[in-house]
């Protein structure tokens, strides 16, 4: 009896550790910010950063977090593909969705949580190897690799990643197997994540679909995992690129805060194939819009 008591306190203390490791470390992040950044987080610069563009970048991010809520994909790639069809500069871009998705994932991990939709197993297997990914794509993109030059190489990989999803959406007759290599998955989807300012959902929440597994445990165990990845390189884009574009970031995460456990809710309740078809062909859209502009 006093075994079993034992082995029950320390299952509801883990339990507590999923919710209480995220709330604490955004708790952190968001006190530090405001210390560094007070003056935009006053009330004065709030007022003065509420305009038509704000709004813009709010609705981007309600749809962009929709989308990965339900999907397990496409916030990185629906966001960014918006922002630089917008005209935000690559730099900017991704770090305005990465520094957004460090709040917009946990409170997307901590509502799946709440709805049970965690495999804490696979969890563990993506966690470390996606964090090393994702450091040295933000690093590569700060600090290494110019902004301008690779703009038409991450619109033409927005393509292929919307064009992955699409092919995901339209395969038939899935087949389980057994998933290997999953920490090179992890690193790989990490890195372009980063680097691509999209990709963590494409790349490994759909190669672990067509491998048959649950999409419910599956959406919300890369969406869990996905926390880790963006605070990762959201704090490397801080360390060693500072933050620029607050109007931007500000608007993300509120639109994405709030739709969190919309889309968490509603994982289980909408018909995902043609909902990826469609994301993905507006992807290609505003890819192609982007690649316009820049030919």
């Amino acid at each position: 009896m006093e075994k079993e008591l034992k082995i029950n306190n320390a299952d509801a203390f883990k339990e507590k550790l999923w919710i209480g490791i995220p709330v604490v470390l955004l708790v952190g992040l968001l006190s530090v910010l405001i210390y560094n950044h007070h003056a935009e987080f006053s009330w004065d610069g709030f007022v003065a950063g509420f305009n038509q563009e704000f709004l813009v970048f709010f609705a981007i991010g309600v749809f962009a977090q929709l989308v990965d809520g339900t999907l397990g994909m496409g916030y990185g790639a629906t966001s960014t593909s918006f922002l630089l069809a917008y005209g935000v500069p690559p730099v900017v871009s991704s770090t305005a969705v990465h520094v957004s998705e460090m709040f917009t994932t946990g409170a997307s991990a901590l509502s799946h949580h709440r709805f049970g939709n965690i495999n804490k197993k696979l969890v563990k297997h993506l966690l470390i190897p996606g964090v090393l990914g994702s450091i040295t794509g933000a690093y590569l993109l700060s600090d290494v690799i110019d902004g301008d030059i690779i703009k038409p190489f991450i619109a033409v990989y927005m393509i292929v990643l919307a064009i992955i999803i699409i092919r995901k959406a339209l395969k038939k007759n899935i087949v389980k197997k057994k998933t290997k290599r999953l920490s090179a998955l992890a690193v790989f989807g990490g890195f372009m994540d980063s680097v691509g300012g999209g990709g963590w959902g494409p790349i490994v929440t759909s190669t672990l679909l067509g491998r048959g597994r649950n999409p419910r445990y599956t959406i919300g165990s890369v969406n869990a995992a996905e926390f880790a990845i963006s605070f990762a390189s959201g704090i490397t884009f801080m360390l060693f690129g500072g933050i620029h574009g607050w109007q931007v970031i500000i608007g993300l995460i509120l639109g994405g805060v709030i739709a969190a456990p919309i889309g968490a809710f509603l994982v289980n309740k909408i018909k995902r194939k043609p909902m990826m078809v469609a994301v993905g062909i507006l992807i290609i859209l505003l890819s192609l819009k982007t690649l316009s502009k820049l030919l």
